[in-house]
């Protein structure tokens, strides 16, 4: 090509030959025809509130199936294994980075089996206390429900660091009444006096209202679009809570019946 002194075609050899060079030839374009087309992948579909009433449900049942069978046939002595078992696999699914359902459906099974074995002897003791304990935990359950959806106590972040503040303190509590009672000493957290029932009492209100940062964080969860798989870490964490809220109330029945 012959040069010309105008500068804006100074380049133009370069120019040409780049082109030239990146443009692509005809047999890359029949390949590029010939391919399939660019199907995308398939998103996992959001949270619901539906995916956690589902997944809940499903735990309740069998927890429920399993301690009806426990109770049933008088297998107490699963009572320790099951606790046992129940407490390494929620550490499990707490600090696992994936949630696992099938860790999950056996803490269920695991907690009811023990709920069965913890039922069936204090019914024998207190007949008719293991009724009493169910109705009372669905009611304070559906109670903190219907609290939330209306409105009626607001989750704030003070409100949130007073229930958590609340829980840990509970939680040395009763660790120091457990050592304390290895050594025969008896602090009356667990004696079924007055202090027993308040204790039992504060315990269930904590219980109650770990409802409300549970529903809560349901809520938050939905609006930012998690998984639909998560809706098995919020039924693992109300599944929590519901063994805790029923034993205090078993525990509270146990102490009002002496």
């Amino acid at each position: 090509m012959q040069k010309s002194n105008n500068p804006a075609f100074k380049n133009m050899e370069k120019v040409i030959g780049a082109q030239q060079t990146s443009a692509p030839s005809s047999d890359y374009l029949n390949q590029m025809y010939n391919q399939p087309s660019y199907t995308a992948p398939a998103r996992e579909r959001f949270l619901t509130v539906d995916d956690v009433v589902m997944k809940t449900g499903t735990l309740l049942v069998l927890a429920v199936v399993a301690g009806f069978a426990t109770a049933w046939f008088e297998l107490y002595a699963l009572a320790l294994p099951a606790m046992i078992v129940g407490l390494v696999l929620s550490l499990i699914v707490i600090f696992k980075k994936t949630i696992s359902p099938p860790l999950v459906i056996g803490y269920a099974i695991a907690e009811g089996i023990f709920l069965g074995a913890i039922t069936g002897v204090f019914n024998q003791w207190y007949p008719g206390i293991a009724a009493q304990a169910i109705v009372g935990t669905l009611g304070v359950f559906g109670g903190m429900l219907v609290v939330y959806k209306t409105g009626a106590i607001r989750v704030t972040p003070r409100l949130t660091k007073m229930i958590i503040g609340g829980i840990v303190g509970v939680a040395v509590l009763m660790l120091f009444n457990l050592v304390m009672s290895l050594f025969g000493v008896d602090t009356g957290l667990r004696s079924g006096g007055a202090l027993a029932i308040g204790f039992s009492i504060l315990c269930i209100a904590l219980a109650a209202f770990s409802f409300l940062l549970d529903f809560d964080a349901i809520d938050q969860a939905i609006k930012e679009g998690a998984p639909a798989k998560t809706s098995w870490y919020f039924a693992f964490g109300l599944m929590v809570t519901l063994v805790w809220l029923y034993l205090e109330i078993l525990r509270l029945l146990s102490y009002l019946r002496d």
